[in-house]
């Protein structure tokens, strides 16, 4: 009977230290290094989420969302609809984006989104600022409002008034109103916060004394308005009427 011939071993030989594996990278298994794009910044990595929704717009638009939900949960469906419209105005309407002014410390930057209505003299005007610029803000415009120039606020005055549609003349000094001037190392500028035949409450924010910069945030009117902004007798206006403009972006004047 032929037995089957057995296959040379080739292990390891008599003496010799088993091989080990445990710290041998296969080839496979390199490291590849995380594009550069790909790399997140140190300082993006702890800066927080800023959702850019106006605080006091909160009040206004959870209320129509939550009975959206309702609505739709309990079967009507059109209902649900319109007061999604609703919840989804209102986020437009209280959105806060993002700004960054036009040119340097010389330009007076627009306190209000809105178009251009009037430019020219007011008898309301103060001292060695003659001109005014009226910027009309519809529903649809962002009713943030922010600084017009870096300074300290100076002064600070609230007017109780009437609620005349905000393009009428007589509502610039018949309107509820708040008249702010900012002191700057160019001079005082001076503007006013005016309530619409919508406008429900006006908002600003810092106290007198305070310290702001440029296109800083600095209130809010609800709900349609206008805001009047007086320019300096020494500074050349840059926009002209129905222009459109940015708050915290668009200069509306510039100091020599």
């Amino acid at each position: 009977m032929r037995h089957a011939r057995k296959a040379p071993d080739r292990g390891v030989p008599r003496g010799a230290k088993e091989p080990s594996f445990q710290n041998v990278r296969p080839p496979f298994a390199k490291r590849t290094p995380r594009p550069r794009s790909a790399r997140v910044p140190a300082s993006s990595r702890s800066r927080p989420l800023r959702i850019p929704i106006a605080r006091e717009g909160w009040g206004f638009i959870l209320p129509p969302i939550a009975l959206a939900a309702a609505a739709g949960l309990t079967g009507h469906p059109i209902t649900a609809f319109s007061f999604l419209l609703l919840g989804l105005f209102l986020v437009s309407f209280f959105r806060d984006p993002e700004r960054t002014p036009e040119g340097d410390e010389d330009t007076i930057v627009s306190p209000a989104d809105g178009t251009i209505l009037s430019i020219g003299p007011a008898p309301e005007a103060p001292p060695g600022a003659g001109r005014r610029i009226t910027i009309f803000m519809s529903v649809f415009n962002c009713h943030v409002n922010r600084a017009p120039v870096s300074g300290e606020v100076a002064d600070y005055a609230y007017s109780p008034g009437k609620k005349m549609a905000a393009f009428a003349e007589k509502s610039s000094h018949q309107n509820e109103q708040n008249r702010i001037t900012v002191r700057s190392d160019r001079g005082g500028v001076t503007f006013k916060q005016i309530a619409g035949a919508l406008a429900r409450r006006i908002v600003f924010y810092p106290a007198i004394g305070e310290r702001l910069a440029r296109g800083q945030r600095v209130g809010l009117i609800k709900f349609g308005s206008r805001v009047d902004l007086f320019v300096p007798d020494a500074a050349e206006v840059l926009v002209g009427k129905g222009a459109k403009v940015k708050a915290g972006r668009t200069g509306l004047a510039r100091w020599p």
